[in-house]
Formats: structure tokens, sequence, C-alpha cells
């Protein structure tokens, strides 16, 4: 019984942890701060693939694990906790950053990053796609409209080299 309760109110914690907080804390970076930069663990751009070659490796094996560049389609709007790729076959695929360590500015969207990190295909849950609906700003009515998990490509980043296109 107790194991269920930490259990309960510690998804509760982390899915609150991304909206409505308190926008004071140091983790947030500054809108007037600087966008380009690392974020996380020092990542070069040596050895990167294109967003392509990484989605060909994980349609082939299910998995990625390296270096990745591609631009920025979007950015958590509430603190910059995540953030999404275009992939070829028009679907985007959400980068988080490993154990919610650092976040990257939320106007980043339309700059190129290089994240190092694993990739893989996952199934998303519904309290899970609706709390990210929020953080984009999607109005209630199309947050309510998800209603069932989604098979998708996600990104963990162990760190993000974000630079001017």
């Amino acid at each position: 019984m107790k194991k269920g309760i930490y259990i309960l109110i510690g998804t509760a914690l982390w899915l609150s942890s991304c909206t409505g907080g308190s926008k004071n804390t140091d983790a947030v970076i500054s809108e007037t701060a600087s966008t380009t930069g690392h974020y996380g663990e020092f990542v070069s751009v040596d050895r990167a693939v294109t967003v392509s070659e990484m989605f060909t490796t994980l349609q082939q094996t299910g998995s990625f694990d390296g270096k990745v560049k591609g631009e920025i389609s979007e950015v958590c709007k509430s603190k910059g906790c995540w953030m999404t790729l275009e992939l070829p076959d028009g679907n985007k695929m959400r980068v988080t950053f490993k154990d919610y360590s650092f976040f990257v500015p939320t106007q980043s969207s339309g700059y190129m990053a290089v994240i190092e990190g694993k990739a893989a295909r996952t199934i998303t849950d519904v309290e899970t796609l609706r709390h990210f609906a929020e953080d984009e700003g999607l109005p209630s009515a199309e947050i309510q409209k998800i209603n069932s998990p989604k098979e998708e490509y996600t990104f963990e980043a162990e760190g993000v080299l974000i630079q001017e296109i």
C-alpha cells in the first residue's frame, strides 16, 4: 500500500514539474539568455549523423545510440524541458533530457542542435501525451481529444549543443 502511494505521489510530481511551476527557478533559462551553447553534458559536432541517417538506423534496428544533428522544431513553452526534431516521414521525435537534469531555452525553435544520447521506438501513454500538449500551449479542447497511446520515436539526450543555422 505504501509503495503504491509513493508511486502515485512521484508520478503526480513528475507530471506537474513542467507546467505551471515557478519561473524563478535557477534551472529555467531566462528568455533573455543566449540561445546558442551547450546544455547538459558537453557535445561536439564530431561524428554527428543527420536525422535521416538516425531514422534509417531506428527503422532497421529499433534503437540508436550516438549523436544527431537537426533543426529544432518545437520546444516546451513552459521550461524548455523537451524539444522535437522533424523526422523524414513527417512525424516529430520528442527529445527529453536525461534525469530531467537540464533544459534548453524556450526560444530555441528554428536553431540547429547536435544531441547525444539514445533513441528508441516507444509507446507514450495518454496522460503523458496530454501533458506534452499542455506544454505546447494547445487549447483544452484539443488536449481532451487525445484518448489513445501513441507509438513514436523518442530520444533521451545527455547533452545538447545549440547553434545558429
